[in-house]
């Protein structure tokens, strides 16, 4: 008797708040009151469900939408006077789905700009249409799907079913946003990490991955090729994406925390290189006894700006890189398919990795077979690379302090980030789209997605102040 009692109170709430949360009580009770039998199977019954929710939550909703529409003569949004101009009916997606509200819109006073709704930007309304969960729940989608994916992914959920054209100009509305106010916020969220009390090593990054790019001239570099007498295969009209990745480490080696950065195509990756030196100077200015690491391959734009323009520091080439060099230069002194030179590398790599100087080692072996085959500038260019490098191939002693000898976690970043979401069939991208994609995805990476968007959902809201003894009355329901 008592939940019966309960249910009837929530009815007559109900009644007074909206058809669709009466109707979804009364398919509740009913279906408390039949027999447990699902004729057209439970997924039916389950589909059902969903919709009843979802129509009970649009309804409440737009309801609390319309309570924030405003019906006074004037107004104020920071400060600046508005006067009220036309009213009508605006639709918007919240995360249950499109809700229908009327409101009104005001236009600063003596002038004829673009009017402002009070409703939207109370509610933090973003670009006219996405309630804030909505367009959070948007943008994660987009950042890891295509339009076109997540299109089909809201519908195969229920609740919001955004198009893909809304889909896609989305992340492109917001990171405009982001790059005005990116310093700024990257410090912001810089700060809010909390130090790693463990962290002993932190270690920098940076690489780089060709992407389709839509202004790639493609067409003229194949033509180009083609006066030449070149091959026109391969990736013409894509262009570097650079990835940097900043890693804590604790004393035993293991990785802690990695920061992901991606920036499209630009000279020398002037960006990229700027928030690598904000996010080391903010780690080593927070926990000084942090050993810094400078991990990368050995090209040499990479070295001009990881010895150059960071902190003193460990300097290492990537083991693995180093490795694929020393495998090349037994292949030209031996040939590629020699038993002889897959043996020597085998020997020789072991030497590299765990041998005191065995950079050494290697380089007095190169030398001896570069004076056999002076003729051979392969095998000079592979001597000269271990000779240049020779200071960053330390890694007996390296891995004895357990500090990290591989770029793998800049060459993931660069799979994830770039390869997996923007080098599908098909695809070529702008400068601006591409960025909207990175900028959120490596967000999404670095685990800084929910404080990123407290920054930027917060730049939808604004200041509203009505006259003074004026308080605005709740308006109309919305329509669902």
């Amino acid at each position: 008797m008592e939940s019966v009692a309960k249910v009837g109170a929530l009815k007559e709430k109900a009644r007074v708040g909206g058809k669709a949360l009466e109707s979804l009580l009364c398919f509740i009770e009913g279906r408390r009151r039949c027999a447990s039998d699902h004729g057209e199977g439970f997924e039916a019954f389950e589909r059902e469900v969903r919709r009843r929710f979802a129509e009970a939550e649009r309804e409440f909703v737009g309801e609390e939408l319309a309570r924030l529409d405003v019906t006074l003569p004037v107004l104020r949004i920071e400060g600046v006077l508005y006067r009220r101009v036309v009213s009508g009916y605006g639709e918007y997606m919240t995360a249950a789905g499109p809700v229908k509200v009327l409101r009104h819109r005001y236009r600063a006073a003596g002038t004829n700009g673009q009017s402002e709704c009070p409703l939207e930007l109370r509610a933090g309304i973003v670009e006219g249409f996405f309630t804030p969960l909505a367009a959070r729940m948007g943008l994660w989608v987009v950042t890891h799907l295509t339009p076109a994916e997540g299109e089909q992914l809201f519908g195969e959920l229920g609740g919001m079913h955004p198009s893909r054209s809304s889909l896609d100009r989305l992340p492109k509305a917001i990171d405009a946003k982001w790059e005005q106010h990116r310093m700024q916020w990257e410090s912001q969220l810089r700060e809010q990490a909390p130090p790693l009390a463990q962290a002993a090593v932190l270690a920098v990054s940076l690489d780089g991955v060709m992407a389709p790019m839509k202004d790639g001239q493609r067409e003229d570099k194949r033509e180009q090729s083609r006066q030449q007498g070149k091959p026109t295969k391969g990736p013409a009209g894509f262009r570097e994406v650079g990835c940097g990745t900043l890693s804590h480490y604790d004393g035993a080696g293991e990785r802690l925390r990695t920061v992901r950065h991606a920036r499209m195509p630009e000279p020398k990756k002037c960006t990229l290189k700027r928030q690598l030196v904000a996010e080391v100077e903010h780690a080593l200015a927070s926990q000084p006894q942090l050993r810094l690491v400078k991990v990368a391959d050995g090209a040499r734009d990479n070295w001009e700006f990881l010895a150059k323009e960071l902190p003193p520091g460990e300097e290492v080439v990537d083991f693995y890189h180093a490795a694929e060099h020393l495998r090349r230069a037994f292949g030209h002194v031996y040939g590629e398919t020699s038993p002889k030179a897959q043996a020597r590398f085998k020997e020789y790599r072991h030497l590299l990795l765990k041998a005191e100087d065995g950079v050494g080692k290697v380089i007095r072996t190169l030398a001896y077979h570069h004076s056999r085959k002076r003729r051979c500038k392969a095998l000079k260019q592979e001597l000269a690379y271990f000779r240049r490098n020779r200071a960053r191939m330390d890694y007996a002693r390296l891995r004895a302090e357990n500090l990290p000898i591989g770029s793998g976690v800049v060459e993931a970043a660069c799979k994830t980030l770039v390869t997996q979401r923007m080098k599908r069939s098909g695809q070529r991208w702008s400068i601006d789209g591409g960025q909207a994609i990175l900028t959120f995805r490596a967000l999404a990476q670095s685990e800084r997605f929910d404080a990123a968007w407290q920054l930027v959902s917060a730049q939808y809201r604004r200041e509203i102040h009505f006259p003074e003894n004026v308080v605005p009355l709740p308006t109309r329901r919305a329509s669902v």
